[in-house]
């Protein structure tokens, strides 16, 4: 197994407001009730229940992680469901009513079927879920018909409690590497670019057209999202009263472009409001890209759709050489630190999400390979040590502008690349390293348990 992981893995299209608690809970929970079919246990099937351990326990309210299970047990799935069916479906549910399981078998469920453990981590990872089914003739003290353990480990990937690894596909890769330094020399070696390394991977897990149909249809969501955030006004939900931004801003800046201002750049602004749309979106549980997770999934749309307006020739080919550079990047952080705010703090989110989108930016700028592996380590190491303490257990604040301005630092950390040869002190296997080291010795309240930093400090009025 090497660190490549596809980009039809890593870009999941799923629903706010988060990869970790709401979209992988939410293939837990259909993992679940596939076993429960498969092994002919459905119909002896009276009530089905949920411990939340760990980050799940502290932020899974705000992260509409109740709601995510109960939609995985009906069988929905995040990357096709509708997002007003997760909305809701635990939280709205009257205490007793009736829930249909994947398969047809119809169960009550009460409000106590779903118990939050913030205090009690697993050892397999901080994002932890336990579901059991028992019979109708059940006890309280009676043993489960079924029972299994699973981590939500970031980006959506699930592992069950019995893994050692998420699945992934294993195809034998033409051009395996596990660091950046292989990497390099894999380029070196065979005079390619970073993206053309991430192609011939993917083209020997999917073939050619079946990858490029999915990075069109993963940049199609992506663009998606981000025109209905900029068309969308309103209050976010979760009770903080958080304004949207994006679509304010959108008229604004066209009032500016109409008028042809010389003096006034609009292309930060613009790259700005690209990214409050999607995280705003992401807020409101819509339909979102994990990029490569939820609370980070505005900065690669943003800088893509930044790309796609100020860069001269700019076309939907270079959309796709994006794509797979980021991935490239983005392979390299999941396999040697992690992406898992619960695990690594935002450094591990946003962090690797800069890293991933100035790499990719730098890349089709026409940066070589050198060039693009210094942006990327420019803008991961510039986020080193940063928390996930979100406010009020919601992806909203800090998260929703912690979007805009890692933007704005992985397009400067392109163009700071550029400038450059490729030759520099630090390498990208070792801010890599050092974010992990990172993560390791930050204290728990600061990895997405809503305990500590911002998440204390902000007076809710």
């Amino acid at each position: 197994m090497t660190a490549y992981v596809s980009a039809l893995d890593l870009f999941s299209i799923g629903i706010g407001p988060s990869s970790s608690h709401t979209v992988g809970p939410m293939r837990a929970a259909r993992l679940f009730a596939e076993d429960l079919v498969a092994t002919g246990r459905l119909n002896a099937v009276g009530r089905i229940r949920c411990s939340l351990f760990g980050s799940l326990g502290s932020t899974g309210l705000g992260h509409g992680t109740p709601d995510a299970v109960l939609a995985g047990l009906t069988g929905l799935r995040p990357e096709t469901c509708d997002p007003n069916q997760v909305r809701a479906a635990w939280s709205g549910i009257q205490d007793g009513a009736n829930l249909t399981l994947l398969g047809g078998r119809s169960i009550p469920i009460h409000s106590d079927d779903v118990h939050f453990e913030p205090r009690t981590r697993l050892p397999g990872h901080p994002n932890a879920l336990t579901l059991s089914a028992y019979a109708t003739d059940s006890r309280a003290d009676s043993l489960p018909l079924l029972e299994e353990t699973f981590y939500s480990i970031g980006g959506g990937f699930i592992r069950r409690g019995t893994e050692r690894s998420s699945a992934q596909t294993r195809v034998t890769q033409p051009l395996p590497y596990d660091s950046s330094a292989q990497l390099l020399a894999l380029c070196e070696a065979h005079n390619l670019s970073i993206c053309e390394v991430a192609r011939c991977n993917e083209e020997a897990i999917h073939g050619a057209a079946v990858l490029d149909e999915g990075l069109d249809a993963i940049w199609k969501a992506m663009h998606t999202c981000v025109e209905a955030g900029l068309s969308t006004t309103g209050v976010l939900p979760g009770g903080l009263n958080v304004k949207r931004r994006a679509s304010a801003v959108r008229i604004r800046l066209e009032e500016y472009d109409g008028l042809a201002l010389c003096d006034h750049d609009t292309s930060t602004e613009w790259l700005h409001a690209f990214a409050l749309a999607v995280n705003e979106e992401n807020a409101a549980g819509g339909r979102v890209v994990t990029a490569p997770t939820n609370g980070a999934a505005g900065i690669i749309p943003a800088v893509g759709h930044y790309y796609l307006r100020f860069v001269p020739g700019a076309d939907a080919a270079g959309i796709r050489q994006y794509l797979l550079t980021a991935v490239a990047i983005g392979s390299l952080v999941k396999a040697n630190a992690s992406i898992s705010g619960a695990e690594g703090g935002c450094q591990a989110e946003v962090g690797a999400a800069c890293a991933m989108a100035s790499g990719a930016l730098c890349a089709v700028l026409g940066g070589t390979p050198r060039q693009v592996e210094n942006a990327a380590e420019i803008a991961m190491e510039h986020h080193l040590g940063l928390t996930c303490d979100p406010v009020g257990g919601l992806v909203q604040v800090p998260c929703i502008e912690r979007n805009a301005i890692a933007s704005s630092t992985a397009v400067s950390a392109a163009r700071l690349a550029l400038h450059g040869d490729g030759t520099h002190l630090v390498s990208l296997d070792t801010v890599i390293e050092t974010m992990r080291q990172t993560g390791l010795d930050m204290m728990t309240k600061y990895k997405e348990t809503s305990e500590g930093g911002l998440a204390v400090n902000v007076i809710e009025c």
